[in-house]
């Protein structure tokens, strides 16, 4: 155990995000997603989105080269659906901005290429999150 570090952040879930560069991608998904198709795959099993991604946001600085740092999975309906608007309330907790949205199969091509996939227990639909890494400031603490 380490301190101030986010119980959630296990050491393999640490250290596939300490080894990404940036401009690298990490998807957070519900547990419906395939993750066995990902090259890298973390598993935080029963653990919800919400608390997933505030945990990985703690430590993860998102890029701000790229218009669409976080990028999430929506239905083809209007409906903006209950996991989509708890990814959207972490972001801006954590001062980001609103994910943009892509369709299923876009999802799941830009997930694909994702450096690892962080398989949560988030059982609602549509619970899936890309987040691109950004650069890690000079006067961060660490």
């Amino acid at each position: 155990m380490l301190i101030g570090l986010d119980p959630l952040l296990t050491p393999d879930l640490l250290h596939a995000l300490a080894s990404m560069g940036h401009g690298d991608t990490i998807a957070l998904v519900d547990a419906n997603y395939p993750a066995t198709r990902s090259r890298r795959q973390v598993a935080l099993p029963g653990v919800g989105i919400g608390a997933a991604l505030h945990a990985v946001l703690t430590v993860l600085p998102l890029d701000n080269f790229v218009a669409a740092p976080a990028q999430v999975m929506l239905p083809s309906s209007d409906a903006l659906p209950s996991a989509v608007e708890e990814i959207n309330a972490v972001l801006h907790r954590h001062g980001a901005a609103e994910a943009a949205g892509l369709g299923r199969h876009e999802f799941y091509e830009a997930a694909e290429q994702a450096y690892a996939v962080i398989a949560t227990g988030e059982r609602r639909p549509y619970g899936n999150v890309l987040l691109t890494k950004g650069v890690v400031p000079a006067d961060a603490r660490g």
